[in-house]
């Protein structure tokens, strides 16, 4: 079941980000701006007992700009499609909100192109979107794949 994030849902949320940025596949992210951003974040539960196996995020950036982040699946649940999923609820949101442009950063650029994104130079991307950046372990040596979306 693919539903909003609430509150409740940081902690869970938070823990399976840190799996991931433990292995330096994803930034992790502290409580407090989960927190300020749990309205951004989409989660898979577990119909029964309403575990989270799955979450994503979509920031909005610009009037026609948007990033996914933060889409992380639970490691036993890998390969279930609940990645693949998430990222179309968030590509409808976006189209909801009547966004040109979508991109991601990642590590799994054959993921993103089944969904039509294109590998860009990150130079193409808003200085704003740099702000996490600051703060990430491997700046300034960023080694993720800029890939964007036209929605229009």
């Amino acid at each position: 079941m693919i539903r909003k994030a609430t509150i409740k849902d940081i902690k869970p949320i938070h823990s399976l980000l840190q799996q991931y940025g433990r292995k330096g596949e994803l930034l992790p992210r502290p409580l407090s701006v989960l927190y300020d951003h749990v309205r951004d974040f989409w989660i898979y539960a577990d119909e029964k007992e309403g575990n989270i196996l799955g979450c994503c995020a979509l920031q909005f950036c610009w009037d026609d700009l948007a990033e996914i982040r933060s889409l992380a699946v639970h490691p036993d649940y890998v390969g279930q499609r609940i990645g693949s999923k998430l990222v179309e609820k968030v590509l409808s949101e976006a189209k909801l909100f009547k966004i040109q442009k979508v991109f991601a950063l990642t590590y799994r650029p054959g993921f993103f192109e089944r969904f039509g994104f294109d590998r860009i130079d990150r130079s193409e991307l808003p200085i704003k979107i740099w702000a996490d950046c600051i703060m990430c372990i491997k700046f300034p040596d960023c080694d993720e794949i800029a890939m964007m979306k036209e929605l229009g």
